[in-house]
């Protein structure tokens, strides 16, 4: 059955087992969860890719661990249709206190998954809409009345920019402005700035990850929103090599083996998973001459800057919009 986000409180989960959670509001996700199940001794992450390949397992796995154990929360995470054939055999059996809570990103309505928990009366699906400004704003206002913190309107709002839509890192700032504020300093325009850093390098590698993903439109953006410097712009080019060279390696892996799946898993350093699927479509959209090209690009494009540091916000920007329009695998 679909229960609202705020309605969630007011459910008993005694009952219920199977529970949907979908939508890119990771933030809220978790501290939903958090909130529902803070008496729970345990909760167990788990990655959709992980169950599938060794589904008996995780079956079995739950089947034991729900007769001698406390209640336990598994979260399988980063979900899809795929799961269904695991839901489908875990229905039908007895799991006693262990509750299945199934995590994706946005479901279309033709969603098997989604059309599954939306219909069954004995499961819970939610969905979790993006922040806005608004909910955030809420939020913050919210924690520092709470916490008994003065701090004007502006100030709030320079913090809601500065955390990129996103909750989770709107709380970590929150809490680092706390504990600044317990030494009985006040929360001030200038040290704002300095506590309030996510800032130059999430944007930066946002920025890299998107110009290799070929995502215009995010592109456009990033740059709209931000004021880099011309220090920036060396970390920029620095920072995209790097990556390039990177995605070099996988790319000539992924010549070789022809699996994308192969070449993630096979990466070495290992690569996170929320960063997963963005490298997968960076692999697809290169490939080894064309990279190589690129760096070499990259390499001239900082000669270029060096000589001409007034002009190194127009030459950076021009080549990663130049980038992010190029079709290089026609």
């Amino acid at each position: 059955m679909i229960v609202k986000s705020f309605e969630l409180n007011k459910i008993k989960f005694d009952k219920v087992n199977l529970i949907l959670f979908y939508g890119k509001n990771e933030g809220l996700k978790s501290e939903t969860i958090k909130n529902l199940f803070k008496k729970t001794s345990e909760v167990i992450n788990y990655e959709e890719k992980e169950i599938l390949n060794n589904s008996d397992d995780f079956i079995e796995s739950i089947l034991s661990e729900s007769l001698f154990n406390d209640e336990k929360i598994l979260v399988i995470k980063r979900a899809s249709d795929k799961i269904l054939k695991i839901i489908n055999e875990i229905e039908t059996k007895e799991i006693g206190n262990t509750k299945l809570i199934i995590s994706a990103e946005n479901l279309e309505k033709k969603s098997k998954l989604r059309s599954l928990f939306e219909k069954n009366k004995e499961y819970i699906c939610t969905a979790f809409y993006e922040d806005n400004a608004k909910t955030l704003s809420i939020l913050a206002n919210n924690f520092f009345k709470e916490k008994k913190i003065p701090i004007s309107s502006s100030n709030i709002n320079l913090i809601i920019n500065k955390c990129n839509g996103d909750r989770i890192n709107l709380i970590n700032e929150l809490n680092k402005i706390e504990l600044f504020s317990k030494n009985g300093k006040k929360v001030t325009s200038d040290n704002l700035a300095q506590l309030v850093n996510l800032t130059e390098n999430y944007k930066i590698s946002e920025l890299i990850d998107n110009c290799l993903a070929k995502n215009e439109k995010t592109i456009i953006k990033i740059l709209n929103e931000n004021n880099f410097t011309s220090e920036d712009c060396i970390l920029i080019i620095r920072s995209l090599l790097n990556k390039a060279k990177k995605i070099l390696n996988l790319i000539t892996q992924y010549e070789i083996n022809n699996n994308l799946d192969l070449t993630i898993s096979l990466a070495k350093p290992p690569i996170f998973w929320k960063d997963k699927e963005i490298t997968k479509k960076q692999i697809f959209l290169w490939n080894s001459i064309m990279i190589k090209k690129f760096i070499y690009d990259l390499l001239e494009l900082e000669l270029k800057i060096k000589k001409n540091i007034n002009q190194s916000i127009n030459l950076v920007t021009d080549f990663i919009l130049h980038t992010s329009k190029a079709n290089f695998n026609n």
